[in-house]
């Protein structure tokens, strides 16, 4: 929509006996609202280094794996340890401290199993 047709759309009232302005005045208000909740939470993540809302101090999170519909295994970075996590409902165990490592590069194991697959689909044809 151009801006004439906006501008003649707002212009119209809506209803009988509401003047254009008022719907003008509401709009502008709602905008300037919108605005300030959208600046609102640009300062609060600038704040918090970038992290979002719920990150919060020297905690990351570094990875995780499904054991079941609700178990999980979560690998937590604090300072210079990293503590391996138990998590099911209600439970929470630590199973296990290491000092910080690096995480291993992901070797090619998504091609050996492509290959391997290719080798035994060409194998039943």
């Amino acid at each position: 929509m151009a801006w004439p047709a906006f501008a003649e759309a707002v212009a119209t009232p809506a209803a009988p006996g509401v003047p254009a302005s008022a719907i003008l005045q509401t709009a502008l208000g709602l905008l300037a609202v919108i605005g300030v909740l959208f600046f609102a939470a640009y300062l609060l993540r600038r704040a918090n280094g970038g992290r979002g809302f719920g990150a919060s101090g020297p905690l990351r999170m570094v990875g995780g794996l499904m054991i079941g519909t609700r178990e999980r295994i979560v690998v937590v970075e604090i300072e210079d340890t990293w503590i391996v996590v138990g998590l099911a409902p209600g439970q929470m165990r630590t199973l296990h401290t290491l000092p910080r490592g690096e995480l291993p590069a992901t070797s090619g194991a998504e091609g050996d199993f492509a290959s391997r697959l290719a080798q035994m689909i060409g194998r039943k044809s």
